[in-house]
């Protein structure tokens, strides 16, 4: 029974990005908060899809050119009654030019969420806090000063990076493993990208708590399977060019609306904040 409700948590999870639709429809004055960001993604999604993604795209061709190239020579001294490998190999390189292009689109969009974060940081902060206001009716903010919140900003920025340089290592060298090593590397990275996400959309609520960073870390582990369900529609919301320009701001408020009804509630916030 509790397998059947664990299950549902996570699907209710992934509805929290969605939820926000409702709320824009009962309180229209809440889409000031988003048409600077919007506009701001816009202008950064062009630069980052002309840019990274373009190039991107131009780098992983080169290699598998070159991977076919290797490839042919190798075919061409194998004897007859191997010729069947040719098929075999087609369909795994159509599958690495498949993985390459999910992975180019997921970088862009995690970059569109990190710079589009912190530039449309001013509006984000408001749409929270008036978020959390119609949800419990008040809001709880710690004021540490704008030098302590300027720092804390950038020591936050810091602190995601380093959690992936720290996990960046093991997930490579999950790959050497055969037959399942690249499937464990790509859960473990998809796990990690997702963990980036909760930081990122949760902050808005936890950061005016000033919590540390291990203890946001802890609420995303305490809240799940909800927190995986949010965090990976969220993943997939970002990922899809031009749409992702619009979902940001919609993940941001769910986030704040995921935290007033699954973690302040059920007292999931650590005493000694």
């Amino acid at each position: 029974m509790k397998t059947i409700f664990s299950g549902f948590g996570f699907f209710s999870g992934a509805t929290y990005p969605f939820r926000l639709l409702g709320i824009f429809k009962s309180h229209p004055r809440l889409l000031s908060y988003i048409i600077v960001p919007i506009l701001v993604n816009i202008v950064l999604g062009i630069v980052l899809y002309l840019g990274l993604l373009f190039f991107g795209w131009q780098i992983s061709q080169a290699i598998m050119e070159n991977l076919i190239t290797r490839l042919d020579a190798v075919l061409a001294n194998l004897p007859g009654w191997l010729e069947g490998l040719d098929y075999i190999l087609i369909g795994i390189i159509f599958i690495l030019r498949f993985l390459l292009g999910i992975i180019l689109l997921i970088l862009t969009g995690f970059l569109l969420v990190q710079f589009g974060g912190i530039l449309g940081a001013p509006w984000y902060g408001q749409l929270s806090e008036k978020l959390e206001k119609l949800r419990t009716g008040t809001v709880d903010i710690v004021d540490v000063g704008i030098i302590r919140d300027i720092w804390r900003a950038i020591l936050f920025e810091f602190k995601k990076l380093g959690l992936i340089i720290v996990m960046a290592l093991p997930l490579f060298l999950l790959n050497f493993i055969p037959v399942v090593g690249t499937l464990l590397s790509t859960i473990g990275g998809v796990t990690l990208t997702a963990t980036i996400i909760c930081l990122d959309f949760f902050d808005a609520t936890l950061e005016r708590r000033r919590l540390k960073f291990r203890q946001k870390l802890g609420i995303i582990g305490k809240s799940l399977p909800g927190s995986a369900g949010f965090a990976l529609v969220c993943l997939l919301l970002i990922s899809i060019p031009l749409v992702n320009l619009l979902t940001i701001p919609f993940c941001v408020g769910g986030g704040t609306l995921f935290v007033c009804d699954r973690v302040l509630p059920k007292g999931l916030l650590p005493s000694n904040n």
